[in-house]
């Protein structure tokens, strides 16, 4: 990955539009705002990059913005923060990992259902 790249580039990328990324950028969910280039544009890297798809990918898993902005938080720090920040990861697998047992329950009776109006269809076409 080049060290620079564009906003442009990193939408192009990730497939997230430029507003997106700039309101992910306000919203606090990155460590740190890009830097800015000679021309006043903000220059990605690869570790923004990285940053950048991770708010996308935990809020399809039903992270809020609140939190994501809390894991965000410690990664501003100077120190190492990975003990900082276990937590809020560890706590949101177990709420994903609860929602699919739920999600394969509901798919279960879904199935369930399907099953009983085959059923009754076919005796009705008898």
């Amino acid at each position: 990955m080049d060290e620079g790249i564009t906003i442009a580039e990193v939408a192009h990328r990730t497939g997230l539009t430029a507003h997106t990324l700039r309101y992910y950028e306000r919203a606090g969910l990155l460590p740190s705002p890009p830097p800015r280039g000679t021309g006043g544009h903000r220059s990605c890297t690869k570790r923004d990059l990285d940053w950048v798809v991770l708010p996308s990918r935990l809020r399809t898993t039903g992270m809020s913005i609140a939190d994501m902005r809390r894991y965000a938080e410690p990664a501003r720090d100077s120190m190492p923060a990975a003990a900082q920040r276990l937590e809020l990861p560890l706590v949101h697998r177990a709420q994903v990992a609860a929602r699919i047992e739920q999600l394969r329950g509901d798919l279960a009776l879904i199935d369930r259902k399907i099953q009983t109006y085959r059923e009754s269809i076919e005796e009705h076409t008898r």
